[in-house]
């Protein structure tokens, strides 16, 4: 196998970025820039994990700063956004739970990479 296809599929070099936030909603104009900011998210490449919470899977640590980059350049005037980056080994120790019923964690989509 190539070395450096290898290092691409590393698990601890590819990362998931997740964006979590909370935004005011009361005015019309505050529901549009939180629409705009989730629309954004998903224009991305971004998929919802919660209402509140989007997460991106990235084959390195530098596409994840393009990512990164992206999304801060979308942050909204008013609100609360944190941005956490994990390596895709980190992420699939995760535990998720529907009620008390253990469910399956979602398998990366897959990105198509140009050359």
């Amino acid at each position: 196998m190539d070395q450096n296809r290898f290092e691409r599929l590393n698990q601890y070099r590819s990362m998931w970025v997740l964006v979590f936030f909370d935004l005011p909603t009361e005015t019309l104009t505050e529901r549009k820039y939180a629409a705009k900011f989730r629309k954004d998210l998903l224009n991305d490449g971004f998929a919802m994990f919660q209402f509140s919470i989007y997460m991106r899977f990235c084959a390195s640590r530098e596409n994840a700063a393009v990512h990164i980059k992206r999304v801060k350049g979308a942050l909204p005037k008013k609100g609360k956004v944190a941005i956490m980056q994990i390596t895709d080994k980190q992420f699939g120790m995760i535990e998720l739970f529907h009620g008390q019923k253990e469910m399956e964690p979602v398998p990366p989509s897959q990105q198509l990479e140009l050359f």
